[in-house]
């Protein structure tokens, strides 16, 4: 009961946080951390259908290709096209760890921004999935908790080939992206 009145009382102060940043030269961060969380509560607000399994999460082919054989190295024989299939993955799990930041230019205010709608966002979803009594039950019996788990077996395969593909490029001497980040081919 508490931890519920904790939750309901997040979105005001999540709210009285960002909307002050409108004030000051940090407005336009503030603004997109709103636009941001608008965009957000319509996901939020609908997780128990995930729950419920009338609604899942997409697998992307890489990814599921991944699974099914994170070692094939059929037509990859040139550095052109490791790089291009690293590139797939990096599409689908985003960058990988050896690769610096991209400089976004973001400010401070531009971070806090997005981490209060996150959070506001984190606090809407687990109200609304709190509601479903037996909730693990539930995943269980819909199937949504043996999807959940796939998704997150496809991922795990996508980061482990694209972690054989660097290590086979950087063995057949390949520039980034067909090797890691920080590796120079010899000459």
């Amino acid at each position: 009961m508490i931890e519920r009145r904790m939750r309901r009382s997040v979105l005001p102060v999540v709210l009285s946080l960002v909307l002050p940043l409108a004030a000051c030269n940090a407005g336009r961060s503030a603004m997109d951390g709103a636009r941001q969380f608008g965009a957000g509560v319509g996901a939020a607000a609908t997780a128990p259908l995930d729950d419920l399994n009338l609604r899942r999460a997409y697998i992307p082919t890489v990814l599921l290709q991944a699974e099914a054989n994170p070692y094939d190295l059929r037509n990859l024989n040139h550095c052109a096209t490791i790089g291009a299939e690293i590139a797939r993955l990096n599409e689908a799990l985003g960058p990988d760890t050896d690769e610096p930041p991209s400089p976004d230019g973001s400010f401070l205010s531009e971070r806090a921004a997005d981490a209060a709608s996150a959070a506001a966002l984190d606090a809407i979803r687990e109200a609304t999935t709190d509601f479903i009594p037996g909730r693990s039950w539930i995943r269980q019996l819909s199937g949504a908790e043996q999807h959940s788990r796939h998704v997150q077996s496809a991922i795990q395969a996508g980061r482990m080939r694209r972690a054989f593909l660097k290590g086979t490029g950087m063995q057949r001497n390949c520039a980034p992206p067909a090797a890691p980040g920080w590796f120079r081919p010899r000459r």
